[in-house]
C-alpha cells in the first residue's frame, strides 16, 4: 500500500517522567498498529534530549489519519499523557506525493 500522509511529531514530558509515560506509549502504539489501519507508526525516545519523544507515521490516506485521531485508544492516551505531565505537542502532516530510494 503506498502511503499518502505522512505525520512526524514530538511529545515532550518531564524527564523524571518518562519511566511512567512508557507503559501507556507501549499500548498506545500497539493498537494502533493493531487497528487504525496505519502502514507505520514508530515512536523512539531521543538519546540525546531526555523527556522527547519522537513519532513518525505512514498513513494510507486522510481519512485513515482522521479515525485514527478518534478511535477509542486514543482518548485513554491523551489522559494519560496529561496525567504525566506532557509539556509540548508538536506534530505535522504531510501529503505523500511519491517515494524513491535514498
Amino acid at each position: 500500500m503506498e502511503p499518502k500522509v505522512a505525520v512526524m511529531g514530538t511529545l515532550r514530558f518531564p524527564p523524571e517522567r518518562m519511566p511512567e509515560i512508557l507503559p501507556h506509549l507501549r499500548e498506545l502504539v500497539s493498537a494502533t498498529c493493531r487497528l487504525d489501519g496505519c502502514i507505520a507508526y514508530d515512536v523512539a525516545v531521543d538519546p540525546f534530549d531526555p523527556g522527547l519523544i519522537r513519532f513518525s507515521e505512514l498513513w494510507p490516506d486522510r481519512n485513515t489519519l482522521s479515525l485514527h485521531l478518534k478511535a477509542a485508544h486514543i482518548e485513554p492516551w491523551r489522559r494519560a499523557a496529561k496525567a504525566c505531565g506532557l509539556m509540548e505537542r508538536k506534530f505535522t502532516a504531510y501529503a505523500v506525493d511519491g517515494a524513491w530510494a535514498v
